[in-house]
């Protein structure tokens, strides 16, 4: 008999394909979405969920679920309108999060798996010196300080009840159908436009879509894994330049590089009102995986020219222009 898992988020950048690994892991899916999903592993149910926060009732989703994996969030919103973002954050962040945590306890739940973010711990790191597991938070926006207060919320509510909980902070992912700065950043690799990012010594942590799912697959039944929390990284640090180059190999092109210094980068972009993109291009964000590696035993099945590699792919295949 298939054991039974309900996966929030099944229709995002990592919860689709987690639903795909999930459906061939023996689980039968209760996959919750906002809207009908129209294509679904055969052991995967839709069950349609209005919205996530502090009154969604997870009743139904929840009978016979071993295991819950919560993927689903209000992500960063650019240009945010609200007057009071944390508290927008917090409806779905936390209070949606602790909601369905809660139930998920009284339903039974063996253990609760909540995809959080590397921004709990913060925005950037000296060089040379990353994050760890159980370093002091330091969140520095409404989205990392929503997730931080899930996080603690999580664990009071794991000692309290009994359910285990498992948290897992990614850096910046990446793979198939990535959006953003980093589909910008294939864009005009692949238009060969010159960039002038040839001289950037920083050093940052990604995380290929791939290796984390299955760092999360892996944390649905290992005994380790219990009220712990996990950073995930490729385990191999890039600079900004290093990233441009061999994404650039990845999709066939020569990678235009001008030497531009990268305070003079920062300069322009403080001038411009882009400190925050200055600082994902030129600062430093590293995390230490020791912790994942040692207490799982778990090593990154997928290397970075390797994902980058199918990363590009599916660009090439999906461009329109």
């Amino acid at each position: 008999m298939l054991r039974k898992a309900l996966l929030t988020g099944c229709t995002g950048f990592v919860g689709h394909p987690l639903l795909a690994r999930l459906s061939n892991c023996d689980f039968s899916v209760v996959a919750c979405s906002r809207v009908a999903m129209p294509a679904l592993p055969a052991s995967a149910t839709n069950v349609l969920v209005s919205g996530i926060d502090g009154l969604t009732d997870w009743q139904v989703a929840l009978a016979g679920v071993e295991v819950v994996i919560h993927s689903a969030a209000r992500v960063h919103v650019m240009n945010d309108q609200s007057s009071d973002p944390l508290a927008e954050f917090r409806k779905v962040n936390v209070e949606g999060t602790l909601n369905l945590a809660r139930q998920a306890a009284e339903a039974g739940v063996r253990r609760f798996i909540f995809i959080s973010s590397i921004k709990v711990n913060g925005e950037g790191t000296p060089l040379g010196s990353p994050y760890r597991a159980d370093a002091q938070p330091q969140p520095a926006d409404p989205y990392g300080v929503s997730k931080m207060e899930a996080e603690q919320g999580l664990r009071a509510l794991a000692a309290e009840t009994g359910m285990e909980v498992v948290i897992i902070r990614p850096t910046l992912v990446y793979g198939p159908g990535v959006k953003a700065n980093f589909l910008s950043m294939m864009r005009w690799l692949h238009k060969g436009v010159p960039l002038p990012f040839g001289a950037i010594h920083n050093q940052r942590s990604l995380v290929a879509l791939d290796n984390l799912v299955d760092l999360i697959v892996t944390c649905i039944d290992h005994p380790a894994a219990a009220n712990q929390t996990f950073l995930v990284s490729d385990g191999e640090d890039l600079s900004t330049t290093e990233l441009l180059r061999r994404m650039a190999t990845a999709l066939g092109k020569p990678a235009r590089l001008l030497p531009v210094p990268s305070w003079l980068l920062e300069a322009g972009a403080s001038i411009l009102g882009k400190k925050a993109l200055s600082q994902r291009l030129c600062g430093s964000l590293q995390v230490d995986i020791s912790k994942t590696r040692e207490l799982l035993g778990w090593t990154p099945p997928l290397s970075v020219d390797a994902a980058l590699r199918k990363t590009a792919a599916h660009f090439l295949e999906h461009r329109t222009h």
